[in-house]
């Protein structure tokens, strides 16, 4: 069965969540769309809910080919795709330089949505990422990666649909997944929501806004 819209999948995937609550977490969504069914998961958790903003590393003239990508902290990481890298023969200035405007993005979109504040601590602690579905994996995939690095006591991927085969390759870089919906072929993730509207960053604002009045910092 599809899911109403963004906030009914959310709720849903809270209640597959609701074990991890004695462990305090921490929920980090990837905006846009993860935010909105990242609120309804700390609500439910009584945890505190930030962003990861991932921003793709795209190949000079070939942007949508991905070389590498920025993932968004105190110190933001990068994860290269070095087999790329080498096959078109990037050089390490092409690459530095497409980097640093991912992550100028991602200052400005932490500066929109956060109003600048720091990215949180999270060595130590339970980190449940939240997205609002899975294609191909590759974003969610560096987020795992970069998040590993910063040495959270668990690391806990969620969404509410997902493609099966993509799941089992993202399965070694999280301590757990929890999927509702496991598709054999997902296509576009919009397909699985009767409403999937593009999510506004005054949406995304209001989301985090609301969730912080409630939950612990």
């Amino acid at each position: 069965m599809p899911f109403l819209d963004r906030d009914e999948a959310g709720q849903r995937l809270a209640k597959a969540l609701h074990p991890y609550r004695r462990q305090r977490p921490i929920v980090l969504a990837l905006p846009r769309g993860g935010v909105t069914v990242a609120a309804p998961v700390a609500r439910e958790l009584g945890a505190p809910l930030d962003l990861l903003i991932v921003r793709k590393i795209g190949v000079p003239d070939q942007p949508e080919l991905a070389m590498g990508a920025v993932v968004d902290g105190a110190e933001p990481i990068t994860v290269r795709n070095d087999d790329v890298i080498r096959m078109l023969g990037i050089s390490e200035e092409q690459f530095v330089a497409v980097r640093d405007r991912e992550l100028a993005e991602i200052e400005r979109r932490r500066g929109v949505y956060m109003a600048n504040r720091p990215f949180p601590q999270i060595v130590g602690r339970t980190v449940i990422v939240v997205d609002d579905g899975i294609a191909t994996g590759a974003t969610m995939k560096a987020a795992l990666q970069a998040l590993r690095m910063r040495k959270p006591g668990q690391l806990i991927l969620a969404v509410p649909v997902a493609p099966r085969d993509t799941l089992d390759e993202l399965r070694p870089l999280a301590d757990a997944v929890v999927c509702i919906e496991l598709e054999m072929a997902l296509g576009a993730i919009g397909a699985h929501y009767v409403v999937f509207d593009q999510v506004s960053d005054a949406e995304v604002v209001g989301a985090l806004r609301a969730v912080r009045q409630e939950a612990p910092t």
